[in-house]
């Protein structure tokens, strides 16, 4: 029956940036479709963990800092998530920073850390988490672009430079790890009512703008993200390689 294929039963995820908003509800999401769940943040998703035991899930926690993590912390950290929860199926790179200035006063620093987090972090996982994937003939990394993957934005060349690259990476691991029976593709959320955007969202002439470009007439929430996670964790989506799915309401086609 097809709603079996969307069972997670007996899986293992790692989701980065699992605190609050679009990582929080790809933990949950995912541990609601039957899997145990590995969150990782830089300050205890304490509230994540609860809400996942509470479903009846396995659920363990690794503070790290994504713009200080080194490639071999970073491996290691995959590693942990295979001792303690038996093994790793599903890797959701979700943690994300976006910095806002004006191109000129856009500073190295800031530069430094969004791509640390964005596009570092991102490739590092991936790749520590795919060599056990291989072993095992299946897998699914899960990126989270952006609609600034096919947009330039404004005051953030930062943020716009590493959701660009998320979605190049993306496409070049789909080609080396499909055969493989490793499936990467990624979510493109929309306008989302997240912490990213609370500046945005408090900016009335901004946000009347944004909203009127929206078909569906609203800001998302995680919940929305929910089936797309859940798809493309699962066997449902075992045939798609390399895809960026938006999840924005229609932003894209307005």
């Amino acid at each position: 029956m097809i709603l079996e294929a969307f069972n997670l039963c007996g899986k293992v995820a790692l989701v980065t940036g699992a605190l609050r908003g679009l990582g929080q509800g790809a933990a949950l999401a995912l541990a609601e479709a039957g899997a145990d769940v590995a969150l990782l943040d830089y300050v205890n998703p304490a509230e994540t963990k609860a809400a996942i035991e509470a479903l009846g899930r396995r659920a363990i926690v690794i503070e790290q800092d994504l713009i200080a993590a080194t490639a071999k912390e970073l491996a290691a950290t995959v590693d942990t998530v295979v001792a303690d929860l038996g093994r790793i199926d599903i890797l959701v790179n979700n943690a994300g920073i976006i910095r806002r200035a004006p191109l000129l006063e856009h500073t190295a620093q800031d530069w430094d850390d969004v791509l640390a987090i964005n596009l570092d972090a991102v490739f590092h996982l991936s790749q520590a988490a795919s060599r056990y994937f291989t072993r095992q003939s299946s897998g699914k990394i899960i990126n989270i672009a952006s609609m600034l993957s096919f947009q330039g934005g404004i005051f953030v060349p930062g943020y716009a430079a590493s959701k660009h690259a998320v979605a190049g990476i993306t496409k070049a691991f789909a080609n080396e790890l499909a055969a493989k029976g490793i499936n990467t593709n990624a979510i493109a959320p929309g306008y989302m009512a997240t912490d990213n955007t609370a500046p945005i969202r408090a900016d009335a002439a901004r946000e009347k703008s944004i909203l009127e470009r929206i078909p569906a007439g609203r800001w998302g929430t995680p919940e929305d993200l929910k089936g797309a996670f859940v798809f493309l964790a699962s066997a449902a989506s075992d045939y798609l390689n390399g895809a960026i799915i938006p999840v924005d309401g229609g932003w894209l086609v307005r």
